[in-house]
């Protein structure tokens, strides 16, 4: 596996978001879930469309148990989430024990790799130049989550990484250099 970059500037966040939009609703929710989720490909590839919709509207949280853990974990939905998982499931004839990500080949979900073409050639397509992946979803979650004020010791928890350094180097956070960090309450 290679090392990848998050996506650290909104307007190419932006961009991504744009194209895929504009070729396919489920690879675009693909995206918006994972950078608003942080939550591992493999966990996302899996999610059926009854974990994330109640046939109405998404839920606000979504609950998973890791591969091989116990412990079941709480994801919050974001209001972007909520509008990209709208848009796909209005216009979409799944069902709600389908895979959120269904493949348009067969019955199961996407591809580790389909999923990497997705997200490597939309980068590719913005212009993006270094290394990127499915890893650069979560880590774009990562970073911004960090540069928004969340508590890095939140973020190595959402992650399950064994410390602080650990995470801060998975997104990309040079603990020498200075960054700006915005804690906006937004009451």
């Amino acid at each position: 596996m290679e090392f990848v970059d998050p996506i650290k500037d909104l307007e190419t966040i932006n961009e991504i978001k744009k194209l895929l939009k504009q070729k396919s609703q489920r690879d675009f929710l693909l995206f918006v879930f994972g950078i608003n989720t942080g939550i591992r490909l493999n966990d996302l590839l899996h999610l059926k469309v009854k974990d994330v919709w109640d046939g109405k509207e998404a839920r606000e949280f979504l609950f998973i148990t890791e591969a091989g853990k116990r412990k079941e974990q709480s994801i919050f939905l974001n209001n972007k989430v909520h509008d990209a998982s709208k848009g796909y499931l209005l216009d979409s004839n799944l069902s709600a024990n389908d895979f959120l990500f269904k493949s348009r080949k067969y019955d199961g979900p996407i591809t580790r790799q389909q999923a990497y073409r997705i997200i490597n050639q939309a980068g590719r397509e913005v212009g993006i130049q270094g290394k990127i992946g499915t890893h650069t979803i979560r880590k774009t979650f990562g970073y911004h989550a960090y540069r928004k004020g969340i508590a890095i010791s939140l973020i190595q928890s959402v992650f399950g990484h064994a410390s602080p350094s650990e995470t801060l180097r998975y997104i990309g956070i040079d603990k020498k250099s200075k960054h700006l960090i915005k804690v906006d309450v937004h009451l």
